[in-house]
C-alpha cells in the first residue's frame, strides 16, 4: 500500500509539474526565434506547444517543400481546428514537392475529418479539379472563400464574383464581359448584381450600361451614386441627382440617410441647393446642419453642441478653426477648437486640435499653456504630423535638425511589418495570426463573415489588418487609416502600435539602393511610397501615374533620359530609383527643405513657386500654418500626410511614450 502511495503521489507530482510548465511557457508566435521553435518542437512535453512549433517553423520561407512536409508530420492529430489547418498546409507541401498521390489523400483525409472546416475550401477546389461536383460543392458552402473565388474565375462565373468578391483580380473583366451580352441574356436580378459589383469597383458607369435602364433597388442606387461621383463633373452631377432622389424616396431607410450625408458632403452650390429640397426629417441630421453652418446658413454653436461625437461635426469644427487660424484671430479659434473635448475625438482628430490650442495659446502669450496642450498632444498620439510637430515647438532640437534635413545615410531595417497580437474576439482567428498562419487567418475571416464589408472601427481594424498580414496593402492600409480615424482613444503604447501597422517597410532592398544612389533617407522614399500607392507596385492613378512613387510616364523618361514602359514603371526597382532621383531633384531646388520638397511631389514645383510669392504665412518660421494656406485641398492633406509618414518610420519600433 505504501508503495502504491508513493507511486501515486509521485505520480500526481509529475502530472502537476508538467501542468505548471505548459501554464508558464511563454506563447509561440510569429515573432519567436528559430532556435526557441526548434527547442520547442523537440522537447516541449506539451503537444500543442510542439505543433505551434512546427508549423511556424514550416511557415519560414527558408524552407523548401520537402522540409515543410517534414516538420509537418504527424502534426494532424486530434479534432481542434488546426488539426484541419496542418492537413491543409501538408498537403500544399506535398503538392509543391511533386508528391501528387499523397497531396490527394491528404486532401481526402481534410475533407473527410473537417467538412465544415474553411480549410477544406481548399480540399474542394484541389480535388475538384477533375470533379464538377465538388467545384459546385465548394462555391455552394464556402462561397467567399479566395478558393471559391479562384474557382469562379476559372469557371467564368461572373454572377458569383460579382456577388461575393468583385475586386478578386480579374474578376472586373469578367463582369464587364458579362454585361455586354444582350440583355436578353440576363434577367433583372443578374443585371443587378453584376451591376452592384461593378459599382462596387467604382465602375458607375459600366454599373449603368449593365443595368440597361433596368430599376434598382436602394442599396444599387446608393452604391452607383458612390462610384459616380468618383467620376468627371457630368458622373459627379448624376450621383447627386440620384442621391436626392433617394433621399426623398426612402428618407427613413439607411440607405435613404447615408444619401442625404453624401449629399452634404459634396462641394458646389447645386449640391447645397439640393438640401433644401430634402424632407424635414433629413435636413434635421448632423451632416446636413453641419454644412448649413459652414455655408453661414445655421449656427454652429448648436451644431457642435447637439452632436459633439459626430464626424460631420468634426470636419465642420476643423473648417471653421482653420479659417480663424489663417486669418489669425487666435481667440476665434481657440473658442471654436475649444467646442468639443478632444477627450470625445479620435487620436489623429484630437492631435490636431491639441496641437493648434497649442498654437493660438502660444501666439496669444500663454507659453505655459501651449507647453501643457503638446505634451497632452504626445500622450495621446505619439505618431504623424501633428507629433512631430509638437515636439519641435517643445525644442527637441536635435529631432528638428535631423527632420530639416533630407540627406542621410540612414537605411531601412527590420521586418516589414513587426508582429503583434490580433485580439480579436475570434480565438481561432487569434490562434492563426500567433502563428504566422496569416493567409488562413485571412480565409477563416472570409469565410465565417461571408464577404460582408467591414461596418464598425473594429471590424475596419481587424480586416485592415489581416489584408497587410497577406500583402493587400491597397485595400487594408487604406482601411487602417478608416479605423484609426473613428476608433476612441486608448493608452500611448497602443495608439502607437496603431500608428505601426498602418506603416509596413516594404521593399527595403529596392528603396535603401535608391536611397544610396541619390544620398536621401530610404524613410522619405517609404514616407512618400506610404501615400503615392500603399505600396502597391502595379496601382495606376486616374491621370496615368503608375508604380510605388507614382511616377508620370513623361517625367520618368525625363529622368530616365530615355522612354520608360509601363512594365517597367511597375517594377520596384525601377520605379524605386526614379522616385529617388526625381526627390534628390526637388530637394536640391529647394535647399533641402521638406516641406516644399513634398508639395512639389504632388502639385508641381512651378505651382509651389507660386504660393511662395503671393504672401500670406511665413514659410521658415511658420511652416505649419504656410501649409494649411496651401490653396491645393489634395497637397495640403498630403504635405502633412507625407511627412507624418516620415516621423514614424524615422521613430523606430520602440513607442515614444515613455511609459
Amino acid at each position: 500500500m505504501l508503495i502504491w502511495l508513493t507511486c501515486l503521489a509521485s505520480g500526481a507530482v509529475l502530472a502537476a509539474g508538467r501542468q505548471l510548465i505548459v501554464a508558464l511557457a511563454p506563447p509561440l508566435t510569429a515573432a519567436s526565434s528559430t532556435a526557441q521553435l526548434q527547442r520547442s518542437r523537440h522537447w516541449s512535453v506539451d503537444p500543442s506547444r510542439r505543433r505551434n512549433a512546427a508549423l511556424l517553423l514550416a511557415n519560414r520561407s527558408e524552407n523548401s517543400p520537402a522540409q515543410q512536409l517534414r516538420l509537418l508530420r504527424g502534426q494532424g492529430w486530434g479534432g481542434a481546428p488546426l488539426a484541419a489547418v496542418t492537413l491543409k498546409l501538408a498537403a500544399l507541401a506535398a503538392e509543391a514537392a511533386g508528391e501528387p498521390a499523397r497531396a490527394d489523400a491528404l486532401w481526402h483525409q481534410l475533407l473527410q475529418r473537417f467538412p465544415q472546416a474553411a480549410a477544406s475550401a481548399d480540399a474542394l477546389y484541389a480535388l475538384g479539379r477533375h470533379s464538377p461536383d465538388l467545384r459546385h460543392q465548394l462555391l455552394q458552402q464556402f462561397p467567399a472563400h479566395p478558393a471559391a473565388l479562384a474557382a469562379a474565375l476559372e469557371a467564368k462565373d461572373a454572377l458569383h464574383l460579382a456577388r461575393w468578391g468583385p475586386r478578386w483580380p480579374g474578376a472586373d473583366a469578367l463582369l464587364r464581359q458579362r454585361c455586354q451580352a444582350p440583355a436578353a441574356e440576363r434577367n433583372l436580378q443578374q443585371r443587378q448584381t453584376l451591376a452592384m459589383g461593378l459599382a462596387g469597383l467604382g465602375d458607375g458607369r459600366g454599373a449603368l450600361l449593365c443595368l440597361a435602364g433596368s430599376p434598382a433597388p436602394a442599396a444599387l442606387q446608393l452604391a452607383l451614386a458612390q462610384a459616380l461621383l468618383r467620376g468627371d463633373a457630368t458622373d459627379q452631377r448624376q450621383a447627386e441627382h440620384r442621391l436626392l432622389t433617394l433621399a426623398r424616396r426612402e428618407p427613413a431607410s439607411s440607405a435613404g440617410q447615408e444619401a442625404a450625408t453624401l449629399l452634404s458632403q459634396q462641394p458646389g452650390s447645386n449640391a447645397l441647393s439640393a438640401l433644401g429640397e430634402l424632407p424635414a426629417s433629413l435636413r434635421r441630421t448632423a451632416a446636413v446642419q453641419a454644412r448649413l453652418a459652414e455655408e453661414g446658413q445655421g449656427s454652429w454653436q448648436q451644431v457642435l453642441q447637439r452632436w459633439p461625437g459626430d464626424p460631420a461635426s468634426w470636419d465642420l469644427q476643423w473648417e471653421l478653426a482653420r479659417q480663424a487660424l489663417l486669418q489669425r484671430r487666435w481667440s476665434q479659434a481657440l473658442t471654436v477648437l475649444n467646442s468639443i473635448d478632444s477627450r470625445r475625438l479620435p487620436a489623429p482628430l484630437a492631435a490636431r486640435q491639441l496641437f493648434w490650442q497649442g498654437y493660438s495659446a502660444g501666439q496669444l502669450g500663454d507659453q505655459k499653456r501651449a507647453t501643457s496642450l503638446w505634451r497632452q498632444l504626445l500622450r495621446i498620439s505619439p505618431g504623424g504630423y501633428y507629433a512631430w510637430r509638437a515636439r519641435l515647438r517643445l525644442g527637441d532640437t536635435p529631432l528638428a535638425d535631423r527632420q530639416r534635413s533630407g540627406a542621410s545615410d540612414t537605411a531601412i531595417r527590420g521586418p516589414e511589418l513587426p508582429w503583434q497580437p490580433l485580439a480579436s474576439a475570434d480565438s481561432e482567428l487569434n490562434e492563426l495570426w500567433r502563428l504566422g498562419l496569416n493567409l488562413e487567418a485571412w480565409e477563416h475571416w472570409r469565410h465565417r463573415r461571408a464577404g460582408q464589408t467591414p461596418q464598425t472601427p473594429t471590424e475596419l481594424l481587424l480586416e485592415g489588418r489581416l489584408r497587410t498580414g497577406v500583402g493587400d496593402d491597397w485595400t487594408g492600409l487604406g482601411q487602417l487609416e478608416q479605423a484609426g480615424l473613428r476608433l476612441t482613444q486608448t493608452s500611448c503604447s497602443r495608439q502607437w502600435q496603431r500608428e505601426l501597422q498602418q506603416h509596413p517597410r516594404r521593399f527595403q532592398r529596392a528603396f535603401n539602393a535608391a536611397a544610396r544612389a541619390m544620398q536621401l533617407d530610404a524613410s522619405l522614399l517609404l514616407a512618400v511610397a506610404r501615400q503615392e500607392s500603399r505600396f502597391t507596385p502595379a496601382v495606376r492613378s486616374a491621370v496615368g501615374a503608375v508604380g510605388l512613387l507614382q511616377l508620370m510616364p513623361e517625367t520618368a523618361a525625363e529622368l530616365a533620359g530615355a522612354a520608360v514602359d509601363t512594365p517597367q514603371l511597375q517594377n520596384p526597382e525601377r520605379n524605386a530609383a526614379l522616385g529617388a532621383r526625381y526627390l534628390r531633384q526637388l530637394l536640391n531646388h529647394w535647399q533641402g527643405d521638406l516641406f516644399l520638397t513634398v508639395a512639389s511631389y504632388n502639385a508641381g514645383p512651378g505651382a509651389v513657386q507660386s504660393w511662395l510669392g503671393r504672401g500670406g504665412p511665413d514659410r521658415q518660421r511658420e511652416p505649419e500654418l504656410w501649409t494649411e494656406a496651401i490653396p491645393y485641398p489634395e497637397t495640403r492633406l498630403y504635405t502633412k500626410k507625407v511627412l507624418g509618414n516620415l516621423d514614424t518610420y524615422r521613430q523606430g519600433a520602440s513607442p515614444p511614450c515613455g511609459e
